[in-house]
């Protein structure tokens, strides 16, 4: 049995999260596609409404800092101008929105191209009012079968096998389950639904005494049992160029320490929006990973700009938690400490600064993992 001592409280647009520096803003982003326009329209609020800057999750969302939690006015702009581009859809479902999907799927490799499945499956929830009850901390994964999402620790996972199967995981383990793409969607809300009736005070599938339990409700679904082996890592997409599928070629950037600045993210949807560039005929829209980089489907000149473009520059493998003074648990402000300490450190080497032992945002994947102690590290 699982006891809490607190609700959840992971924040989103309409309940934003207080910390230290003030209200904390997340917005879902399903498969972690978003346009230029709303990109535009989430850099003009962090400027206007927030500290200045955008941060990166590690689901693919994007979060704003630094909201007056005051001003109930802040919250209704904040509403207005991100509902008017489409990143509000289902306000009751907001919290619940939290579905990966492999950032490269339809531009370059994998089995099969699961942007199509993130799209639908976002409409599915929606369409479940139950699914509003989900925990903020419920996470859903499409992988095109690179096996990049898949490690991400989702609740429930439906990564591809074939170009016509997947294999349904549940909290990262394969249940034996193949699941056919045409069913996939409806597979994983069933599974959703069946762990809210199951779940207890549970947020998290692996939580469950018997995780297994919340696949009985596919007694009756398609799918066969077939063995329960499990493929390699895809890992992080890697920073620079790739060639895309149609020939073209696209690039991943990412901020240093996964903290755009409203300018940044201007450059990137002014890249989107070039006419100019290499024709390609993926749709115009940039994916945050759950690496904190942003996949572009046409590369461009973001020189300038303080976007990494590479894997061997120095800050690519380092992340860190928000530290103080945004956070009032954080023993330093391991940020600084983090920047101060980007040019000393190997190439291709992930480090992971924390300022407690919560280790908020750090990477699935092996790393090094720093810990402030004391005041300062």
């Amino acid at each position: 049995m699982v006891l809490r001592a607190r609700a959840d409280a992971c924040p989103g647009v309409f309940a934003p999260h207080d910390a230290a520096d003030g209200a904390v803003a997340r917005v879902r982003l399903p498969g972690g596609r978003i346009t230029g326009s709303a990109l535009r329209a989430v850099a003009g609020c962090a400027e206007d409404l927030g500290d200045g800057s955008v941060h990166l999750t590690s689901r693919g969302n994007v979060q704003l800092r630094g909201l007056d939690r005051n001003d109930d006015a802040v919250v209704d702009a904040l509403v207005a101008r991100l509902s008017a581009v489409g990143l509000l859809p289902a306000p009751e479902h907001e919290r619940a929105r939290n579905f990966l999907a492999s950032p490269l799927s339809g531009l370059a490799g994998g089995l099969v191209d699961v942007g199509p499945l993130a799209r639908e499956l976002d409409v599915a929830v929606c369409a479940r009012p139950e699914a509003a009850r989900l925990p903020g901390r419920f996470l859903f994964a499409l992988d095109d079968g690179r096996g990049d999402v898949s490690d991400e620790d989702p609740d429930i996972c439906w990564r591809a096998v074939s170009s016509a199967t997947g294999a349904l995981l549940l909290a990262g383990q394969d249940t034996g389950l193949r699941i056919p793409f045409p069913e996939a969607v409806s597979a994983l809300v069933a599974v959703a639904l069946r762990f809210l009736e199951v779940r207890g005070a549970a947020w998290r599938v692996r939580e469950l005494s018997d995780p297994a339990v919340v696949l009985d409700c596919l007694g009756g679904a398609p799918g066969t049992a077939a063995g329960t082996a499990r493929a390699g890592s895809g890992g992080p997409c890697p920073l620079g160029e790739f060639a895309r599928d149609d020939g073209g070629t696209g690039m991943v950037v990412a901020p240093v320490l996964g903290e755009c600045t409203a300018g940044q993210l201007r450059a990137v949807a002014d890249l989107l929006a070039d006419a100019t560039a290499p024709a390609t005929t993926a749709p115009a829209v940039a994916v945050i990973t759950p690496w904190r980089s942003i996949v572009l489907p046409r590369k461009g000149d973001l020189a300038g700009t303080g976007l990494l473009a590479g894997p061997a520059e120095p800050a690519a493998g380092v992340s860190a938690c928000i530290g103080r003074p945004g956070c009032a648990k954080s023993r330093a402000d391991v940020r600084a400490n983090a920047r101060s300490l980007i040019e000393v450190l190997p190439a291709g080497v992930r480090v992971h600064f924390s300022g407690c032992e919560r280790r908020c945002g750090r990477p699935h994947g092996p790393h090094l993992d720093v810990v402030a102690r004391k005041e300062e590290l």
